[in-house]
């Protein structure tokens, strides 16, 4: 049987390539933190590792240790990441420098895997055509405007920069399923009975469903692609109107008091909150990441190279996959 590794195994979309990955019969390392919560990672079959991903001796050792006993993976999903962070610093260190220390210790280690396949971002390519609301394509030029995007960036252009290795990138957009928090967080606003929506204008999004993202990664196993990136939706756009009218309709929600703010309001409390956060020395979900990240008003990207590709299309557009969310957390008392 093919081996593979998946960092960051602990989180929301790590817990899901897990699954993925013994569904289709891999032998599964799950590269995870002594602190990480294995909630989701209880599948006696799973094998877990610790990497100590921030020096770069240590983890070659690390790496000839395992290589002498297990000989190496043939496929890595390098899904450990950052998302929230303390200060925006660390999203380079964990993004961006982990990366490198990784792929730098594969090779000097010579354990480069068949795959390198690095989970990445919309959020790389920053703003774009928010007048035409035309898709962007993987041959446009990004230009991140988030410490997020710039980060996740920089590790794509270091990959891009190594001669012959086998990475393959994927850019997911809105990523939202069972066990996801920030989603789950409008979701339970729009339970208590308040609806809020940032901006005046039409805002543009695309989602990809978390089990359909597990299965990008699997397909572009399958299909043996490397040194290629993948924008990742279920190719629809939708209005960020249709996720919150969903939401009422799953939760059986006949009034819900709608009310619109304005982004300059946003952009301040962001900024305060943010301020706050690093004073108390934690991570915010309001930040000025997330500002920008409200203010931007496309996010639609191509799909047509992972559908030709690939082969790819979605099983769940955002209808079906909200139903099987919000019933999830309804099942696991979230609401």
């Amino acid at each position: 049987m093919k081996s593979i590794l998946i960092t960051g195994a602990g989180g929301f979309i790590g817990s899901f390539l897990v699954e993925e990955a013994l569904n289709r019969g891999f032998v599964v390392w799950a590269g995870v933190r002594a602190s990480s919560n294995l909630q989701y990672l209880q599948d006696k079959r799973i094998q877990f590792i610790d990497l100590s991903f921030q020096d770069t001796d240590i983890l070659k050792s690390e790496l000839l240790s395992f290589k002498t006993e297990f000989g190496g993976w043939d496929y890595i999903v390098h899904n450990l990441g950052a998302t929230k962070v303390n200060t925006p610093s660390e999203f380079d260190r964990i993004n961006f420098q982990y990366t490198r220390n990784f792929v730098n210790a594969l090779l000097d280690c010579n354990m480069v895997p068949e795959q390198f396949i690095y989970m990445s971002s919309l959020s790389v390519c920053g703003p774009f055509d928010e007048l035409g609301k035309s898709a962007i394509k993987t041959d446009d030029i990004p230009h991140p405007n988030t410490a997020y995007g710039y980060s996740k960036r920089k590790a794509e252009m270091f990959l891009e920069s190594m001669p012959n290795f086998p990475y393959v990138i994927l850019r997911p957009t809105g990523v939202y399923g069972p066990r996801e928090k920030d989603y789950f967080m409008m979701i339970k606003t729009i339970k208590s009975g308040f609806d809020f929506a940032v901006g005046f204008k039409p805002q543009y999004l695309t989602f990809i469903y978390v089990k359909d993202l597990a299965r990008v990664a699997f397909l572009a196993i399958e299909h043996k692609v490397k040194q290629r990136t993948y924008f990742i939706s279920d190719g629809n756009t939708y209005l960020a109107k249709d996720f919150r009218q969903l939401t009422k309709q799953f939760l059986y929600k006949k009034f819900v008091l709608s009310i619109k703010l304005p982004l300059w309001l946003i952009q301040i409390v962001s900024i305060l909150i943010e301020r706050f956060s690093q004073i108390r020395g934690k991570s915010s979900t309001l930040n000025r990441d997330k500002y920008r990240i409200m203010k931007q008003r496309n996010w639609i990207c191509d799909i047509t190279p992972l559908k030709e590709e690939l082969h790819f299309e979605a099983k769940f557009n955002l209808s079906k996959g909200l139903e099987e969310s919000i019933h999830w957390y309804k099942q696991n008392n979230w609401i």
